[in-house]
């Protein structure tokens, strides 16, 4: 990605409930190969559709969670597809979930210049900041006011996180690399 003035989406995390508690053992059974249910692991069935395909995994109370798509349309389409498999199994009677909504949006931007994390801990204020380098390589910022979290890297690689509108992510973005060029004017 270029160094620029927008954020590019790379993940969104979507949510929905069927209404409806489901035997996992026999929908993952029923759904063969694009399935993958083992209990001892983990108390949900993983669904695929292709190798590439956003994940969606499905819990005994009906409810599910979709990651991996590159845009709102991808979530919604993957969920569209679900819908319909379900109710022709028919696990469902109708491919409708009203209860589905984007819950997370994952953005990636990028500054142009390396950043020295320690510095800008201290600049966009140590009661917004965690930077712990042996823990975690970023600086994780909360910015004041906003619904969302911001990881900072050396590299200037900028991940945005915890909203599920782009136009937030855009916004957060914007006044992240602003606050950051008035702090690099005052060096």
């Amino acid at each position: 990605m270029q160094p620029g003035t927008d954020v590019e989406i790379v993940n969104v995390v979507g949510s929905g409930s069927l209404d409806v508690e489901l035997d996992l053992e026999r929908v993952a059974m029923d759904l063969g190969s694009i399935a993958e249910y083992n209990p001892d692991k983990y108390p949900g069935v993983y669904l695929r559709f292709d190798d590439d395909a956003p994940l969606i995994t499905l819990y005994r109370t009906g409810k599910y969670i979709t990651t991996g798509a590159d845009s709102t349309g991808e979530a919604y389409a993957t969920r569209d597809r679900f819908l319909d498999l379900l109710a022709e199994m028919p696990v469902i009677d109708t491919p409708d979930d009203e209860w589905f909504r984007i819950q997370n949006l994952v953005c990636i931007g990028e500054l142009g210049r390396k950043l020295n994390l320690s510095a800008l801990a201290i600049g966009l204020g140590l009661e917004h900041t965690e930077y712990e380098p042996e823990q975690f390589p970023g600086l994780i910022y909360r910015p004041p006011g906003a619904s969302c979290v911001v990881l900072l890297f050396a590299t200037s690689r900028v991940v945005i996180t915890g909203s599920p509108d782009r136009e937030v992510s855009k916004a957060t973005f914007k006044a992240l690399r602003e606050k950051i060029q008035q702090l690099l004017a005052t060096e």
